[in-house]
């Protein structure tokens, strides 16, 4: 079976390192245009080139997005912005758009192209006719079931991979075709504006009872009738793999370093996890503490999305609020004994504990703070300038490195 690729978002390129150094496969980001982020930090050209170069060498692969539904207007200055791909070396481009994707056919032949889930790919047939234009991945619809994703993989070529995303925010629109973001704000989703309208709280009322509510299920304030919960998708990675994907996608590209480094870290768990039962051929189980895990960055409550028909309602209509049982407090820069540099991030102060978020085996160990110095080596007793440079003793010798993460 293919070895399965663990994809995440990199919106800038604090993001792209935090993904690498929690064990991502791949990573992908956009540049200044033609992507679905626009609010994301991305990058300029240069900062582009030098992304793609960090990613090839750690050994992992680095995708950019060009997933706008194009206008005439975004076609003029393509064919340089395609030079600046090729010559960054990027892995494959992510495309939605038929006339974009084909204009790169006929423009730069050598890039990899996938089909974005906006193309909303729901049958075997739309795949295969991808896949007969050249595409090298299908990137799924979220609105299909598991044996809908298994029939697709089945009818595709061995040389044509499948992706799906199966972990993060879901847009309350089929494929995130949404127009709410354009009516209501002014701000054109399908070109990486949204105002996540869908996250606001309604009430429905009728035009000739303008003071009666009708009733739903509200608070005080309305009811999030469109707010969708979070997918999550990672006891369900070896139903996945089996059905045929090989590339399992985070959302993502917006939020911040700690939900990237919590998020990544336990899938890249899994799917180890995952590895490691199909060589000694057992049941592929998710622990308690991995699950919990997920619950630590910032979330919405979390379902199964489509894939398993199970009635279960995607909806959140009490609150569009996100939670997150832990604060990131600093992240390590380096490590000598039991003195580490970090990076401060929230406040903490001496004498509390704090967790490690690492991807090696010190991952969830407590630590407690002895004492915090300045670089000149003064003495503070709490922490509490954000992205000030302090050494940290700790109650003893870990084996932190830089890129790790401090929590409570």
């Amino acid at each position: 079976m293919k070895k399965i690729e663990l994809l995440a978002p990199a919106g800038d390129i604090e993001k792209l390192k935090t993904a690498l150094h929690f064990g991502a496969d791949a990573v992908y980001f956009a540049g200044k245009n033609y992507g679905l982020r626009a609010f994301a930090g991305n990058f300029e050209d240069d900062n582009l080139k030098a992304a793609v170069a960090l990613v090839h060498a750690a050994g992992k692969k680095a995708y950019v997005t060009l997933n706008v539904f194009a206008r005439n207007k975004d076609f003029e200055g393509l064919s340089e912005y395609l030079k600046v791909l090729v010559e960054a070396k990027v892995d494959a481009c992510i495309v939605s758009d038929l006339g974009l994707f084909m204009f790169i056919r006929a423009h730069q032949p050598g890039l990899a192209l996938h089909v974005s889930t906006q193309a909303n790919t729901t049958n075997k047939f739309s795949a295969k006719a991808w896949a007969d234009l050249g595409a090298e991945r299908i990137i799924l619809a979220r609105e299909l079931s598991i044996a809908e994703v298994e029939e697709i993989c089945s009818a595709l070529p061995k040389n044509v991979e499948v992706e799906v995303f199966v972990h993060g925010a879901m847009c309350i629109s089929y494929s995130g075709r949404c127009l709410l973001s354009n009516y209501l704000a002014g701000r054109d989703s399908n070109h990486g504006e949204c105002v996540q309208a869908c996250r606001w709280h309604y009430s429905l009322v009728e035009d000739e009872r303008p003071d009666e509510k009708f009733e739903l299920q509200e608070d005080e304030r309305g009811a999030y009738i469109l707010n969708s919960k979070d997918m999550c998708l990672i006891g369900y990675l070896d139903r996945l793999a089996a059905a045929g994907v090989t590339s399992f996608k985070i959302e993502g590209r917006m939020k911040s370093p700690y939900y990237v480094a919590t998020v990544v870290n336990a899938y890249r768990r899994a799917l180890d996890e995952l590895e490691l039962s199909r060589k000694q051929g057992r049941e592929y189980r998710i622990s308690d503490e991995l699950l919990g895990e997920l619950k630590k960055a910032s979330h919405r409550k979390y379902t199964t999305g489509f894939m398993f028909n199970d009635g279960e309602v995607r909806q959140n209509y009490l609150s569009s609020s996100q939670t997150q049982e832990s604060m990131f407090r600093a992240i390590v820069l380096k490590a000598d004994g039991n003195r580490v540099l970090v990076e401060q991030r929230n406040k903490f102060k001496v004498g509390d504990s704090l967790e490690i978020l690492s991807p090696n085996s010190d991952f969830n160990k407590k630590v407690k703070v002895i004492k915090i110095e300045d670089e000149k080596g003064q003495c503070l007793d709490e922490a509490k300038l954000v992205q000030q440079s302090i050494w940290l003793t700790l109650d003893g010798v870990y084996e932190l490195t830089q890129g790790d993460i401090l929590r409570s």
